[in-house]
């Protein structure tokens, strides 16, 4: 087993930490940082903890903001009576590669998961109702076509059809158990056009 200094350690350890870093990725990153100049290293540093600490969510649909407000909910040029349901900020940012979707988003930070203890309660189901008003025409659900997610959207189907909106689910350009975040944006964009109302 190799063995690295206490510093060197910890910092591999928590690289290690990061989603899709490995031992030996974590290793590299590590040794990278100390091949870094010391100013190199303290921008790097600066802009983590700047990021996690002047990143907040919107406090209308839930995606990443630097104010109370994101740029997408605060834009003149959105259509908003086009809500578009996501599971993640990344998901935002998915859709907003294919650039054809002009709407705006709410995000549920999850998906309703029984086996995980994970219910309607835990996600951000009730900001979406809150936001339902007679100036919203649509709600696009585009949640992974996973269990999690399928079973989320029918949820929230059921909830919104009764109030007389139309509730449309993107279409399966995305293959079963694929994440959207993936996906490539004629993949997304081919979803949007062939989303259905459920």
């Amino acid at each position: 087993m190799e063995q690295f200094t206490a510093p060197i350690a910890k910092l591999i350890e928590e690289f290690a930490k990061l989603p899709g870093v490995g031992r030996k990725t974590a290793q590299r990153l590590s040794f990278h940082v100390l091949d870094m100049n010391n100013n190199e290293v303290l921008e790097l540093a600066k802009a983590i903890v700047n990021a996690k600490k002047l990143t907040k969510f919107c406090t209308v649909c839930g995606n990443l903001s630097e104010s109370e407000k994101c740029s997408i909910c605060e834009s003149v040029k959105r259509d908003k009576s086009i809500i578009c349901v996501v599971e993640d900020v990344k998901d935002v940012a998915a859709m907003e590669r294919a650039k054809e979707y002009k709407g705006i988003y709410h995000v549920l930070h999850g998906t309703i998961s029984p086996l995980d203890g994970i219910g309607p309660d835990q996600i951000n189901i009730k900001g979406l109702i809150s936001r339902l008003d007679a100036n919203i025409s649509e709600i696009i659900l585009a949640t992974n076509p996973t269990i999690e997610g399928e079973a989320t959207a029918v949820y929230i189907s059921r909830l919104i059809k009764p109030m007389g909106i139309k509730v449309t689910r993107i279409a399966h350009g995305i293959p079963i158990g694929g994440d959207i975040e993936y996906a490539d944006e004629v993949t997304l964009l081919k979803a949007m056009e062939g989303r259905r109302e459920i």
